[in-house]
């Protein structure tokens, strides 16, 4: 077989369940039963209690897609990892990159600059990506039998605690084809006031991957309402409580508001399938495997008596039979074939709805700045995104042309984007018109891949804008990889850089509410071109990144606050009234950044780091902390043979910076004003105790968070105080059917 059509069959195979490359679990309950004397046959009282006992197939591969052409990506399984479990339900993520406002789900922005994702045109979710899992995160699920997780995390009591549940359920319907479903609710009363958040999320999803025809399906769909506090009212409160005359717990100390709430509601509809034109071709089969030429012995056995004795006297006709039994045997043979893609043809169709409201019924008088229509006791405003994206595609496969060996894909996209904003006051009841605003575009592109062999891959796209609002944008992505054999160690050389010129996105040019409200039609592409490298060693454990980044006309959200009247410059928020807006930078910035992975063991020692070191050209528009580490030491032993225990602890720090702030009238984070006094976060180390415990289909985790909680600045956001000492607890458990 060539070594494309191997290539093919292997992915085929592994999606197939086929191999399990990913995830192999031992048949723990048909040990036990063999161990108690339960299997095989038993004798009972007067009758026959035979057993036919027949372990339980374990095993599953999953996979996610390529959002524009469905290609399929091999992944891990998240629900059987059993290192840093304990750090699954953490909003900070999972080496604490993530600065938020302390609730868990509530919104986060990651302070490393080159992890985070590109401005999204439904900008109220992506602040959600805690809670919200994206369509190129998702896994799908082929699995040897129904596999069902359950999930339960618990942090504090009832009354300021939080509560997640989660599940999942994934069946093959053959060996071609899949469906399943994901539910998660979390609920978190949080530790200060009014900072209750509730969020619901549920996914369907589904595959079939034949020979000729294969198709991806996914409905999401999303429920959130969160509860806004503003902030607590002073700092003082966390960073220096002697200087009140009582000792306030998080729940005494006020907070800026009080009947404030966001909701989103969100559906995600996807699907994505081909036709793939190719050709069968020969299985190659080791020698081993190969069926062996029975001998003439066994070969005359077949025929009937009177016919072998009567060739045992005629020695040339025994020999034509005995060649005529050989070519019958050999024509019987069936020779495995496996069907190869060589060319394909792409559909994908994916519809996204957004919802968003904002409700007040009491705003702290001369909080914001303008008021552009109602009543502060009666804020309702209400925006509604809908985004219908389809693309065509054609895909030329890896090894298949002589004329182009690589992988060659074209592809064209049409997006409808259609958004409601609340526009102008009419009439005598001071009624609320909406605007409707439609934009179409239309792109082209292209890949250029090879993903075969073991030495060399690289992935090419590229893409530009012919028609509609966005017309006059390009992108190209490259992305690379060498992998050398050096002695018994593999070194590992990525390769990643980007150019892009986009056009900001709907929000970022339109937004229309009660307080907040710009339309910046005249505004600038944004260029951006980035280079960056990983170099890792597997047996030394090393990994180092280092990336680059130049933007032109770098769009962001500012803060703009103005002091009230009879009030003095300082850092508390209730001496100013706020207003947000979009900007554009008017000059360039470069970003510079380096991380570190160096990971120890010693034995059943331990000790895990994660070292950033950022420099931003202009911190009052990208603010960045200078250094960012995370550092976990631990032990991994296991008692009786079967429960592994890790047991240790982890720190999170990073340098003090101007952190962006958090504004709840859009759910989303914004710089700080450089003309008022500003705040700076960090210096705080956070420190986390843990024990993660893992037998059978079953994790559990107890953790202390905050363990080092005091007097000190333990603030991510301004204003938005972490929680404080916390008991975290949670349990997962595969059950396979």
């Amino acid at each position: 077989m060539p070594a494309a059509a191997s290539a093919q069959y292997n992915l085929r195979q592994a999606t197939q369940g086929g191999t399990n490359n990913n995830t192999t679990l031992s048949d723990d309950d048909y040990q036990q039963r063999k161990a108690d004397g339960t299997t095989g046959t038993k004798k009972g009282w007067g009758r026959d209690t035979t057993s036919n006992y027949k372990p339980i197939p374990i095993g599953l591969r999953q996979w996610v897609i390529d959002e524009r052409l469905g290609d399929t990506i091999p992944a891990q399984n998240n629900d059987t990892v059993v290192h840093q479990f304990c750090n699954f339900n953490l909003v900070d993520g999972y080496n604490g990159e993530y600065s938020h406002i302390g609730n868990v789900g509530s919104p986060r922005l990651s302070r490393i600059f080159l992890n985070r994702q590109e401005p999204s045109q439904l900008a109220f979710l992506q602040p959600f990506d805690f809670f919200l899992t994206s369509l190129r995160d998702f896994r799908f699920t082929n699995t040897l039998s129904p596999i069902t997780n359950l999930a339960y995390h618990k942090v504090g009591s009832n009354q300021q605690g939080q509560d997640r549940v989660r599940a999942y359920f994934a069946s093959n319907i053959n060996k071609l084809s899949g469906i399943g479903f994901k539910l998660d609710y979390l609920y978190g009363r949080g530790y200060y006031n009014n900072q209750t958040n509730s969020q619901f999320g549920g996914t369907v999803f589904g595959y079939y991957l034949g020979d000729k025809y294969n198709m991806h399906a996914y409905i999401n769909a999303n429920h959130s309402k969160m509860a806004e506090n503003g902030g607590i009212e002073n700092d003082a409160y966390i960073t220096n409580p002697q200087s009140f005359p009582q000792k306030y717990t998080s729940r005494d100390i006020p907070t800026v508001f009080d009947q404030v709430w966001n909701r989103n509601d969100n559906q995600t509809y996807y699907l994505t399938h081909r036709y793939n034109a190719g050709r069968y071709v020969e299985r190659e089969v080791p020698d081993s495997l190969r069926p062996k030429m029975p001998s003439d012995t066994e070969l005359l056995a077949g025929l009937k008596d009177s016919v072998r004795q009567a060739l045992k006297t005629d020695s040339l006709r025994r020999l034509a039979v005995i060649d005529s039994l050989r070519t019958r045997w050999t024509n019987s043979l069936v020779i495995p074939k496996d069907y190869v893609p060589i060319t394909s043809f792409i559909h994908t169709l994916q519809i996204d709805n957004l919802h968003h409201t904002n409700y007040a019924h009491r705003t702290p008088a001369n909080y914001y700045t303008h008021h552009y229509y109602g009543l502060d006791s009666h804020v309702e405003d209400k925006n509604n995104t809908t985004a219908i994206r389809n693309t065509l595609g054609l895909q030329m496969r890896e090894g298949f042309n002589k004329w182009a060996k690589m992988g060659i894909t074209l592809f064209a996209t049409h997006e409808l984007r259609t958004t409601h904003l609340p526009d102008s006051i009419y009439g005598a009841q001071d009624t609320l018109a909406l605007r409707r605003y439609r934009e179409n575009n239309i792109s082209v592109g292209g890949v250029i891949s090879k993903t075969q062999g073991s030495l060399l891959h690289y992935n090419v796209t590229g893409e530009v804008w012919l028609a509609g609002e966005d017309a006059g944008q390009f992108k190209v992505d490259a992305v690379g990889d060498l992998n050398l054999r050096i002695r018994r160690d593999t070194l590992q050389l990525k390769v990643h850089g980007y150019v892009k010129s986009l056009n900001p996105t709907f929000f970022q040019r339109h937004f229309h509410s009660q307080f907040s409200w710009w339309d910046h039609e005249g505004m600038d592409k944004e260029f951006r071109e980035r280079i960056e490298g990983w170099l890792s060693l597997r047996r030394t454990r090393t990994s180092l990144r280092v990336g680059f980044e130049n933007i032109n006309n770098y769009t962001y959200l500012a803060m703009q606050n103005s002091l009230l009247s009879g009030r003095q410059p300082s850092t508390l928020t209730t001496d100013y009234s706020h207003n947000i807006e979009s900007l554009q930078a008017t000059h360039g910035i470069q970003v510079f950044s380096a991380s570190l992975n160096q990971d120890f063991k010693f034995g059943p020692l331990h000790w895990d780091n994660e070292l950033t070191f950022q420099h931003t050209t202009n911190d009052n528009v990208l603010p960045l902390p200078a250094f960012n580490a995370y550092s976990n030491l631990y032990l991994v032993f296991r008692i009786a043979k079967v429960l592994r225990v890790q047991l240790g602890g982890d720190i999170r720090y990073f340098t003090k910076y101007y952190a962006p702030d958090y504004y709840a009238n859009v759910q989303q984070f914004a710089v700080q004003d450089p003309t008022c006094p500003r705040v700076r976060c960090g210096n705080y180390p956070i420190i986390n105790a843990y024990a993660n415990l893992h037998i059978k289909h079953c994790r559990i985790y107890a953790s202390v968070n905050h363990v080092n909680a005091g007097r000190g600045r333990y603030f991510l956001a301004p204003h938005h105080p972490i929680d404080p000492l916390n008991i975290h607890f949670g349990v997962s458990w595969n059950f396979f059917d």
